[in-house]
């Protein structure tokens, strides 16, 4: 049965791809999926055709989670065989050697794994939404950047630094002067067990480890949501940390598997919506995250998403420009091209 529905899904989406695919790699769109592969070999390899598909574990990772529920018990249209690693730089090297298809990142990292090979992964969804906030101890009365004005916060290193250093430039506070940007704690781990033990008072963390860290410590709040802050301050956009990409050699050799694998996976998102708590626990089961009561609380907090197509592109654009405008290497030295995104249709 399997067999069968997977064919007539094969085939079916074989069809609807050669008029969805047909803007790809024109000089005026995103350069994607060429639409000249025979339909014949679309079909034949979704029988015969492994999905590797790899994840972050954490929140870049949450909104696979009822897929891989469902490709580990046999009912995703496709065959799928998903991992989930701790490092990013795990996940960008099976990208380059070619072990994995499909993965979920960082944005940044997608960005500089396409400027590091040439162009050979491109970027088919967003995933993510931001996942930082500004976590304060409550008597300190955090409202506003203003009320951060001569006080030190401490952030992980890397992109929740930019992020925050451009935040802070646009609401009128110069690192190094109004405010001391500390990258003591390196690593979001280390920092979230130090702002769990009241050690810092103010931090820079990504969910869950602000649900953890509020979990441990009563007297901590949420004070500032940066993606929020990141609406009111940036020229386009919004602040977008997570997507799914994909070998370019895989697309273009299988763009009807690839189109299935994106309505499989808007599903799993949408299906995280409508039952958090069923999603929780999946995504304990699946590897994502340890904890499922801890995903549970984190999830409405996470901008889980699923974005494609134009709008992706324009969000992804738009943050792009103002990394490389904070910190150029954080997205591997240049912006990347039209023809990092592929859109479908």
């Amino acid at each position: 049965m399997k067999t069968l529905f997977k064919r007539f899904s094969a085939v079916f989406l074989a069809v609807i791809m050669i008029a969805a695919l047909a803007a790809c790699g024109q000089a005026d769109t995103p350069a994607a999926v060429e639409t000249d592969a025979p339909v014949e070999s679309s079909e034949s390899s979704s029988d015969d055709l492994t999905v590797n598909v790899m994840v972050l574990n954490g929140t870049t990772g949450f909104g696979m989670a009822n897929l891989m529920y469902s490709a580990q018990n046999s009912e995703a249209a496709l065959d799928y065989n998903f991992s989930v690693e701790t490092d990013a730089s795990s996940v960008t090297a099976a990208l380059i050697n070619g072990s994995a298809d499909i993965a979920a990142l960082p944005t940044n990292a997608a960005a500089a794994l396409y400027n590091k090979t040439g162009g050979t992964v491109q970027v088919v969804a967003l995933n993510t939404r931001g996942v930082l906030y500004l976590v304060a101890d409550s008597s300190l009365e955090i409202s506003s950047f203003e009320d951060l004005r001569g006080k030190t916060v401490y952030a992980p290193a890397q992109n929740p630094t930019f992020i925050f250093r451009y935040l802070c430039e646009a609401n009128g506070l110069t690192p190094g002067e109004d405010i001391v940007i500390d990258n003591s704690y390196a690593q979001p781990a280390d920092l979230n067990t130090a702002v769990s033990s009241g050690a810092v008072q103010l931090a820079v963390l990504p969910e869950p480890m602000v649900t953890i860290a509020r979990s441990a410590n009563d007297k901590l709040t949420a004070a500032l949501d940066l993606t929020a802050e990141w609406d009111k301050v940036a020229p386009a956009g919004s602040l977008v940390q997570g997507c799914a990409v994909v070998r370019r050699e895989f697309a273009e050799a299988h763009p009807a598997e690839l189109a299935c694998f994106l309505n499989e996976y808007k599903a799993s998102v949408e299906a995280l919506s409508a039952d958090i708590q069923g999603s929780a626990e999946k995504i304990q089961e699946t590897g994502i995250f340890a904890k499922a009561a801890v995903a549970a609380k984190a999830i409405p907090n996470c901008n889980i998403c699923f974005i494609d197509g134009a709008d992706m592109q324009s969000a992804l654009a738009a943050f792009y420009e103002v990394m490389y405008s904070v910190a150029p290497d954080s997205i591997g030295g240049s912006i990347p091209g039209n023809d990092f995104y592929c859109v479908l249709g």
